[in-house]
């Protein structure tokens, strides 16, 4: 069975989410994990961790953030509250957290979620072999590849099938540095929904915004694979993640909902090309307007990819 895995901006949004059919919630706080679209406090972590678990299903908390010496000294901590709530899996890249869970008490199963590195069952199966219980496939890794790395992962592997791609993060404040440039107080928060462009090319729209792990920016287009999700299902890819950071409140709900009646039509072999591409249509109309989408990497040949 298909595991569907969705981002949560708050607890009557998990509440909706759940009863719409998501497997599994992924939240967090901004301290150590990356691009989430709402930071919960513990109170509220425990308490998504406590709802899931009531409706029968699973929890994936983001501690995939970049720890400097500064911020890894209180990872130990968090991990120890983590796993007094009792959440299912962490969501990790940096090995230097990994190195911390060796010790007993603070070790909790882990996503392997290095982001645009992840190319290979090579990699995967590596870190299989140290822990991980599953893995985050870079959205850079086109259809051809993919077969190939499902086929031989030993582990299951999430694909991002709805949601915004991150191209590049610095630690530093890019934004604030701009607008103190410039001598004027603006927000670089996330709420702001600021984009840049490239000089010349008026079409380039890239998200960006600034939060204390730094600056993000995300791709032109956000992903939508709703026409190719049978070709993943008969990959073995188990699963697929919908990331609503810059799709907020009961759209995003209902775009959950579209996803998880079309895994079911999969499961019974009732699906075919032309619900997909209906699925499509759907999602595009509930799809924030000044954003747009496209299968990404996934449709290019691999000897395009550089």
């Amino acid at each position: 069975m298909t595991e569907i895995i969705a981002t949560v901006e708050s607890i009557p949004q998990a509440k909706a989410l759940l009863e719409a059919g998501v497997d599994r919630l992924y939240f967090g706080e901004d301290e150590f994990g990356l691009r989430l679209p709402t930071s919960f406090s513990r109170e509220e972590q425990a308490e998504l961790t406590s709802l899931a678990h009531e409706y029968g299903k699973k929890v994936t908390v983001a501690v995939n953030a970049i720890f400097h010496n500064d911020r890894i000294e209180k990872l130990p901590e968090y991990l120890t509250f983590l796993k007094s709530i009792d959440v299912d899996v962490i969501s990790v890249g940096d090995p230097g957290v990994m190195q911390v869970m060796k010790q007993e008490e603070y070790n909790i199963p882990f996503n392997y979620d290095a982001q645009v590195i992840v190319t290979s069952s090579k990699h995967i199966n590596f870190w299989a072999k140290r822990g991980a219980v599953s893995a985050v496939v870079a959205r850079e890794v086109p259809r051809e590849s993919m077969k190939i790395l499902a086929k031989n992962a030993t582990i299951p592997v999430e694909v991002l099938v709805y949601g915004a791609t991150c191209i590049h993060q610095s630690k530093r404040p890019l934004l604030q540095n701009y607008f103190n440039y410039i001598e004027r107080e603006e927000s670089p928060a996330k709420q702001r929904e600021l984009f840049i462009s490239e000089p010349q090319k008026d079409d380039s729209h890239y998200g960006i915004y600034q939060d204390i792990n730094g600056t993000h920016i995300f791709a032109s287009d956000d992903v939508l694979l709703a026409e190719y999700l049978h070709e993943l299902a008969e990959m073995g890819v188990e699963q697929w993640k919908l990331d609503g950071i810059f799709s907020p409140g009961e759209n995003f709900v209902k775009i959950a909902r579209l996803f998880v009646d079309a895994r079911d039509k999969i499961n019974a072999g009732t699906w075919d090309s032309n619900q997909g591409f209906l699925l499509a249509q759907k999602i595009r109309q509930l799809h924030p307007e000044v954003r747009t989408l496209d299968p990404g990497f996934y449709v290019l040949n691999p000897e395009d990819v550089k």
